[in-house]
């Protein structure tokens, strides 16, 4: 996004943050003392077991689309290592391969290996990243004020601006869409098991709404060396005739990995790809494991109640395991899906992949938010709400919208319109009865 234009992306991190409290305030406590494996165990203490199979089947639909573009995303970069080429076949071997690494550990490790091979991960994401931004001041040779003039004031728009105020519901990086996006951000923190199986293993309620702010502090530094590297690329690319001809681009999704390639030293572009590696895998690892929790609490154990035949976690090892490696070959298909699909469409890498989990983030956050602030819905009324809520979003598509709204919508604002119509949806069905509720719940 910074090499193409501007620092504009970075105004989200407002909704983000405000999206972080408000999860870590309202959300967390309630499903904390819910006491279930997944999120999505507090729906079926709610509204009932068949509202938590709904809700688990649509947060995995959704994080399969999602998940399987991060992964997708992350092999850019991969087979232009392997391969020197991006084309969609070698697309295809490179996710075969990253999908099989990342799920093979997963299944074994469960939670823990995808938390504490995070934390490695992101150091090296951040050295890779620092080491990239100290390689191209070098490689650019001109001072701190040459940089940031060029930036502002070079061929183009200011490359520096932060915030956008233009009022343009098809723009997905202005003042208005940083609020807009509270809806998803809210979804990401506070519906989807993914992110929310880190903080349930916190000690308490307290604890996990912390982490989660934190994080997402800690996050703005991290996302902003990245586009620095993006801004800093776009000078290093821009002018050949100050440092040497420079190979041309012909794909901008090759910008990084590109210069990794050709312009560091071997050791150190290993370190910097290892880095690109281990932020695609840490999406991979933390969505099988998600997904597989979610199957095994969600839906395969309430089938076992169902038949007569109680479910012993401790005794059925080899059952998590088995879903943990199909949920990965399923995303790994996934994600040939989506490398498919982005070369058709030529949609922009970030907006392809934050936009795709609103089909399913779109109905979940409206029945949490009647399962939190009212006491209407029942599982009927659930169902509806997300399936509601999966067409409003489809209706607002890039291919679709203008029919409707004369104009195209960005992504943040797709959230905006169809979580409250979902809210309606779910908030319309009767309560159900208190002896219904401490069944579901015993």
């Amino acid at each position: 996004i910074s090499f193409n234009g501007d620092l504009s992306y970075l105004i989200l991190n407002i909704g983000g943050i405000i999206a972080a409290i408000v999860v870590a305030t309202v959300f967390i406590p309630p499903i904390y003392r819910a006491g279930t494996l997944t999120i999505y165990g507090y729906l079926g203490k709610r509204f009932g077991v068949g509202a938590m199979i709904g809700a688990s089947a649509a947060f995995l639909v959704g994080r399969l689309l999602a998940s399987g573009a991060r992964l997708f995303i992350g092999a850019i970069a991969f087979s232009l290592i392997l391969f020197d080429r991006i084309e969609l076949g070698y697309l295809i071997v490179a996710i075969l391969i990253f999908g099989g690494i990342g799920t093979l550990y997963t299944v074994f490790g469960g939670i823990r290996a995808v938390i504490w091979t995070d934390v490695i991960q992101i150091i090296v994401v951040v050295g890779a990243a620092m080491l990239s931004i100290y390689l191209l001041l070098d490689a650019i040779g001109l001072s701190l004020g040459q940089i940031i003039e060029t930036l502002r004031h070079g061929n183009g728009p200011n490359k520096l601006q932060i915030v956008d105020t233009d009022f343009d519901l098809a723009k997905a990086f202005t003042l208005w869409a940083a609020f807009a996006v509270v809806f998803s951000e809210t979804a990401a923190y506070g519906v989807d098991q993914d992110l929310a199986q880190r903080m349930l293993t916190t000690r308490s309620a307290w604890r996990a709404g912390w982490s989660l702010v934190a994080s997402k502090l800690l996050s703005i530094p991290v996302v902003g060396m990245f586009m620095v590297i993006g801004l800093l690329l776009s000078i290093f690319y821009g002018m050949p005739d100050m440092m040497g001809q420079v190979e041309p681009l012909d794909d901008t999704r090759k910008v990084y990995p590109q210069f990794l390639v050709n312009h560091m030293p071997k050791g150190l572009a290993g370190l910097a790809m290892a880095g690109l590696f281990a932020a695609a895998m840490s999406s991979l690892d933390s969505a099988v494991n998600a997904m597989a929790s979610s199957v095994v609490a969600d839906l395969y154990v309430p089938w076992r109640r169902a038949a007569g035949r109680p479910f012993d976690g401790k005794a059925n090892l080899k059952t998590p395991r088995l879903v943990a490696a199909v949920m990965g070959a399923m995303l790994t298909i996934f994600a040939i899906g989506a490398a498919v699909m982005q070369s058709a469409g030529g949609q922009q890498l970030v907006n392809f992949a934050l936009g795709i989990m609103a089909f399913a983030y779109a109905g979940l956050l409206g029945v949490f938010l009647t399962a939190l602030v009212t006491r209407r819905g029942n599982t009927v009324s659930v169902i509806a709400a997300m399936v509601v809520g999966a067409v409003a979003v489809l209706l607002m598509q890039p291919y679709m919208a203008p029919a409707w709204f004369g104009f195209g919508l960005a992504w943040p604002w797709w959230m905006v319109i169809a979580t409250p119509i979902s809210f309606l949806v779910c908030f319309a069905g009767s309560p159900r009865p208190a002896n219904d509720r401490t069944r579901t719940a015993t």
